[in-house]
């Protein structure tokens, strides 16, 4: 069964940043994930729980593979770029 991790980032250097996503989605892809929104346009329907500010969705094969991308050594010095230059919300959820 799938599995998503879903962020929501609030960029603070976009020009850092975009380091980030040169160098994320290639790690990703080596982990079997596919990046199905990558900040696109974003229309609120509901906002009780929180306003989301920039939506990513990498959808992986399964929780094993997403988890094994998040937790990856070859990921974490490419997260700590992420982490210096913006402000996020990060999960992995099961898909249907």
């Amino acid at each position: 069964m799938s599995a998503f991790i879903i962020a929501d980032t609030k960029i603070e250097n976009a020009e850092e940043y975009e380091t980030y996503k040169a160098l994320a989605k290639p790690i990703a892809e080596k982990f079997g994930g596919v990046y199905r929104a990558r900040g696109g346009e974003m229309e609120m329907m509901e906002d009780d729980l929180w306003q989301p500010t920039r939506f990513v969705i990498i959808e992986f094969p399964d929780m094993e593979k997403a988890r094994a991308f998040a937790n990856s050594e070859e990921y974490k010095p490419v997260a700590k770029i992420r982490q210096a230059n913006a402000k996020c919300t990060l999960f992995i959820v099961d898909g249907a």
